[in-house]
């Protein structure tokens, strides 16, 4: 399983921004794949998280309502819609990936994914 994340950039605080996680060797639906985000001097965090056998997702309570996760079977990529970003959203973006097995489990506070892609890095300034 491989992974590649793109779609960061610069944009001013209440703009938006798409990811994009591209999926290859896998084409099961067996999994979960989930967004984390990394800032200068913090921890990672799961921002959202999406189990492929259902599409059930999670998010960080900080982007809930503001970020949107989804899938597109056809291509094998995992979208993330950012909206309304603030200052707190700068950061690597990275994608993951884990086996499930199927089921609908899917959890953004889980750190032992197997497969991570590089990050994408997402600014927001004015």
């Amino acid at each position: 399983v491989q992974l590649q994340a793109s779609g960061g950039g610069l944009v001013q605080p209440g703009g938006s921004l798409n990811l994009s996680c591209v999926i290859s060797g896998h084409n099961k639906d067996d999994y979960f794949i989930g967004w984390f985000r990394q800032a200068p001097r913090k921890q990672r965090e799961g921002v959202s998280c999406m189990a492929s056998s259902d599409g059930t997702s999670h998010y960080l309570s900080s982007v809930r309502g503001r970020f949107i996760i989804s899938r597109d079977k056809a291509v094998n990529t995992y979208y993330l819609q950012m909206k309304n970003l603030t200052p707190d959203d700068s950061g690597w973006y990275y994608c993951a990936w884990v086996y499930t097995g199927g089921t609908s489990w899917c959890d953004v506070t889980y750190f032992g994914m197997t497969v991570w892609g590089k990050g994408t890095l997402v600014t927001v300034s004015s």
